[in-house]
């Protein structure tokens, strides 16, 4: 399987509304070869390190996980959790416990 961090890292920086080059710069890359740098990591020709890819997470306000996690319902999910409040958050887990533990019986 490839890996899904090239088409989630496009995908979340059009759903910021910049272009390559503004992401790029706005992780400090030099503005000449920021649009170069971050389509190499959007065509999974080159990769950026677990550091490199908490700044673009946060620039994009999404979860790191998200560019990693395999499965694009999870993924989503995970998306998703990082803007609900706690409360919420506690709720969605009770009910995953008890819908889980039903299916065990």
């Amino acid at each position: 399987m490839e890996t899904p961090t090239p088409s989630r890292l496009k995908s979340a920086r059009k759903a910021a509304g910049l272009t390559q080059q503004q992401l790029g710069m706005a992780l400090g890359m030099e503005p000449n070869t920021a649009s170069a740098r971050m389509n190499q990591y959007e065509k999974g020709k080159h990769a950026p390190d677990f550091l490199t890819m908490k700044r673009i997470a946060k620039e994009l306000d999404v979860p790191v996980a998200y560019f990693y996690c395999e499965e694009d319902k999870l993924a989503e999910l995970i998306r998703v959790w990082s803007n609900m409040s706690e409360d919420v958050r506690n709720q969605i887990i009770q009910i995953t416990k008890d819908n889980s533990s039903e299916s065990d019986l």
